[in-house]
């Protein structure tokens, strides 16, 4: 059924085009535009008045003429083709596929804005993903169904970091293994090459869903890519009952797209330029992560954002970090002395970590060590700091204790290779071994059956070995 359609546009302004209002129109329904010579193109309505409706076009408006262009109302909101054949494809940022193999084969569309889940339907998260990074799964573990961002900046490791996570996270004490919905915004090609040839080659791709919106890409392209994406992982989370992580690389180019179009639309700026509307914009990607009740299935985020000159407190990172059950911040510093992951130990955090480690889920020491590290990692980095005042041959014995745990800390339990993957066990006995640097009696945060139980048996053998 074809919907109402006009002649003629009012205005053409970059990606937005100022047409006649159609009487049951509303905000996100799909229009389509065609040019003098009949080529069709499809947009969105994003702004409303009495008589005229403002939409963005998925494209570029070459050959658009404000006489003799047509307007179709479609009088539906942009939908997105799902089914089991999802797995193993690669589709743009509007979800059409563009691998060469054709259309999904189903009858299944679903509304890509997504529908609100009703939180006293969610289920809360409980479950430890081991990731095989010790950085993550000693001191921020993720749980499945959380949301946790990377904070990265140019040129550091984020990318490898999330390929690495993709090959080897899976659920513990389960049989069940992830299913991986992947989406590039606004990357350079040989981004989007690196993740497909490592999908490719570590044997996960089939069962990898790929959404590419390349650099080159229409900007509002951008905007659209995560959403698609969104909605395949809920189709294969709560209709297929699958364990699905999403990884969103680069939030950073979605927000600069949103902020593209709202500066051309004339929406009053707010910090930096960016839209008054980014905290909810960003809260409607990163709240569709989750468990709800009635489903098997769940969706595990970890977005991807580089930090304008490392800045966390820009508004992109600033936003995320409220929305989000914590952070993962990769540290220049770290990475200039080579330490990968070069995961900052103070600044990250996962708020939902006390909830998925212990008894009979990690291990009994998991939180007294992780605490621990925490409080001697705090404790380097004060007495560097001291150091770089007053020189280090200036400092006591136990200030000077603590700089060999910061240098075994960051070299033995934060450096590991980009393909080792450590379980939570050997994670957690590498956290006992760095803290054997710590005089005993400053261990004040782990229970003393603990020390007995995993701390004697190590300085037991390092004594017999006559270390």
């Amino acid at each position: 059924m074809r919907g109402i359609e006009y002649r003629g546009l009012i205005k053409i302004e970059g990606p937005v085009v100022i047409t006649r209002r159609s009487r049951n129109v509303g905000f996100n329904e799909v229009v389509a535009v065609y040019d003098r010579e009949e080529g069709r193109r499809l947009g969105r309505v994003v702004d409303l008045s009495d008589e005229w409706a403002a939409v963005q076009i998925f494209g570029s408006n070459t050959g658009l003429s404000a006489d003799e262009a047509r307007v179709e109302f479609l009088g539906k909101p942009m939908e997105m083709r799902v089914g089991p054949g999802l797995l193993g494809r690669v589709f743009n940022g509007l979800g059409e596929p563009i691998d060469g193999y054709g259309a999904i084969f189903s009858s299944t569309c679903l509304d890509v804005n997504g529908l609100p889940i009703n939180p006293y339907a969610r289920v809360y998260p409980r479950d430890f993903i081991q990731t095989g990074v010790s950085a993550i799964d000693g001191m921020n573990t993720l749980i499945r169904g959380q949301k946790l961002p990377i904070f990265s900046g140019n040129g550091l490791p984020h990318n490898r970091l999330a390929a690495q996570i993709v090959r080897q996270a899976k659920i513990l004490n389960a049989d069940e293994s992830f299913v991986v919905v992947f989406c590039a915004m606004g990357v350079k090609y040989d981004v989007a090459r690196f993740f497909l040839d490592d999908f490719e080659k570590s044997g996960v791709l089939s069962n990898v869903v790929v959404f590419l919106s390349l650099a080159d890409a229409p900007s509002l392209e951008r905007l659209i890519a995560p959403h698609c994406a969104l909605t395949a992982a809920e189709y294969l989370a709560f209709q297929e009952n699958m364990h699905v992580l999403v990884v969103m690389t680069d939030m950073t180019n979605y927000c600069e797209a949103l902020r593209e179009v709202s500066s051309i639309r004339g929406e009053v700026p707010s910090r930096k330029g960016y839209p008054g509307y980014l905290y909810s914009d960003l809260a409607s990607l990163y709240e569709r992560a989750g468990k709800i009740t009635g489903s098997a299935g769940s969706i595990t985020q970890i977005p991807i954002l580089t930090m304008p000159n490392d800045d966390i407190s820009h508004p992109i990172p600033d936003l995320s970090g409220y929305i989000t059950e914590g952070q993962i911040v990769l540290d220049r510093e770290l990475f200039q002395r080579g330490v990968y992951p070069p995961v900052a130990g103070l600044p990250s955090l996962s708020r939902l970590m006390k909830d998925g480690i212990g008894p009979g889920m990690t291990r009994e020491d998991h939180k007294d060590v992780a605490s621990q590290l925490f409080a001697a990692y705090s404790k380097v980095k004060q007495v560097r700091n001291l150091a770089s005042i007053i020189g280090e041959e200036e400092l006591s014995i136990g200030d000077k204790q603590y700089l060999k745990f910061g240098q075994k800390f960051e070299s033995t339990f934060l450096t590991q290779d980009e393909n080792e993957n450590r379980d939570i066990g050997r994670t957690l006995d590498l956290g006992w071994k760095v803290l054997t640097e710590i005089p005993r009696d400053e261990l004040l945060r782990i229970k003393q059956e603990l020390i007995q139980k995993y701390l004697d048996p190590i300085l037991a053998k390092d004594a017999r070995a006559g270390r």
